[in-house]
């Protein structure tokens, strides 16, 4: 049962109202689920809404090294990860960035004495930063960690267990690390803060229906879905989960998300529903430096000090052709939903999963990806344009390949334009 339209966008911030009145949520087909569709014109480089996730949660083995995070969005397009910042330390509920931008730098160059100018425009108040009394996980700022404690983190909190192997929800979490090696692309912690917010929660049949209105899969999509995600011996390693699972977190209200085909249901929904964001100091230090008038060496100096520092990301239903984007500008979990063209009344709202480069590659390398990462047959304009090119693995696919043993410099680029 889908959430009730007000529930969806009662997660909007900002121009909550805007959203209400801009976009509808419609069912597409079965392929497709729901999609987000305009009611008015939206002009290009507008803000179409604004929104908080249902829950959020850092990926383990990126909690443990403190990066990465992932979370459910309200809207039916379901939740997006993190971009890895190799780690920089996140606030633990809304995953603002807790290190500052030239600390950031620093980490990222390898090199210490790294300077950023402007440090002013640095936006991360560490005499703000809370930690939970009882863990000591870390917060940004009183409001999140009062905002943890009242959604979920009563129930998540071990106190002074933290770091005894014992504890019900520690065995949890080594079982998924031990399963799950980096890079990660589902949390099972995601999963336990979702269970968590229900029992929480007074009105507990208002979340359920709001996690209810993600999409459902067969057996067989699941059963694909978390084979990819946990390999070979996934039968096995899923029941494992379960059990622990259940032992930590078990709620009568959920009874269904506890059976074998429940939580393979839950585990496939998580896992599908993955797509790139990113939180970084750096970032907003960059935003910032572009927003500086300064005179025009200064500028083409500062330009190639930062270059390569920054890169867009992006989530909705998918296109190859997107006529829309998301980015996290504030540094935080809020998601910006902005318009890269003009949008009519009815046009559907789509973003692209794939990024520039891959978006450039040939129709089978394009749906290769998306057949493997997201279990769907892409039929945007540009892919039903290009119908009739042979289905032939392109030589870009190899080359790929090739090239996955990059010098230790290129590695450092990518890590640092996915912020």
């Amino acid at each position: 049962m889908a959430a009730s339209m007000c529930d969806v966008f009662s997660f909007c911030v900002g121009v909550a109202g805007r959203a209400r009145v801009a976009v509808e949520v419609r069912f597409v087909s079965s392929a497709k689920g729901k999609g987000l569709f305009a009611t008015q014109p939206i002009q290009k480089g507008e803000t179409i809404f604004i929104e908080r996730p249902l829950v959020a949660a850092q990926f383990l083995w990126n909690a443990l090294y403190r990066y990465r995070g992932e979370h459910i969005s309200p809207t039916p397009e379901g939740c997006w990860a993190q971009q890895p910042l190799r780690m920089e330390e996140t606030c633990d509920h809304c995953l603002r960035a807790l290190e500052k931008a030239e600390e950031n730098a620093q980490r990222l160059t390898g090199k210490p004495g790294q300077v950023l100018p402007h440090p002013e425009l640095c936006t991360v108040r560490k005499d703000l930063h809370q930690n939970c009394p009882h863990c000591q996980v870390t917060y940004c700022s009183t409001e999140c960690l009062l905002a943890a404690a009242e959604q979920y983190h009563r129930v998540l909190c071990p106190g002074p267990s933290q770091d005894d192997p014992l504890h019900p929800l520690n065995k949890l979490q080594e079982a998924w690390r031990s399963v799950h090696y980096p890079p990660e692309t589902a949390s099972i912690m995601l999963m336990a803060r979702m269970v968590a917010t229900v029992k929480q929660a007074k009105d507990k049949d208002r979340w359920i229906r709001l996690f209810s209105q993600f999409c459902n899969k067969t057996a067989n999509e699941e059963e694909e879905i978390v084979h990819k995600l946990l390999g070979d011996k996934f039968k096995g390693q899923l029941e494992l989960l379960r059990r622990l699972f259940t032992e930590a977190l078990y709620e009568e209200a959920l009874s269904q998300w506890f059976t074998p085909d429940g939580f393979r249901s839950l585990f496939a929904l998580v896992g599908t529903n993955g797509q790139g964001i990113g939180t970084s100091s750096l970032s907003q230090w960059v935003r910032a430096c572009d927003a500086l008038e300064l005179k025009p060496q200064d500028r083409e100096q500062l330009d190639a000090f930062i270059d390569q520092l920054y890169k867009d990301i992006e989530t909705g239903n998918h296109s190859c052709v997107p006529n829309a984007e998301t980015s996290f500008p504030e540094n935080n979990f809020l998601l910006h939903v902005t318009a890269l063209e003009d949008i009519k009344p009815g046009e559907e709202i789509c973003i692209s999963y794939l990024d520039c480069c891959q978006r450039e590659r040939s129709r089978h390398s394009r749906h290769k990806i998306l057949r493997e990462n997201y279990l769907f047959v892409c039929s945007c304009p540009k892919c039903l344009a290009e119908a009739d090119e042979p289905n032939m693995t392109s030589e870009e696919e190899d080359d790929e390949e090739d090239e996955e043993g990059e010098p230790e410099d290129a590695e450092l680029g990518d890590e640092m334009t996915d912020v």
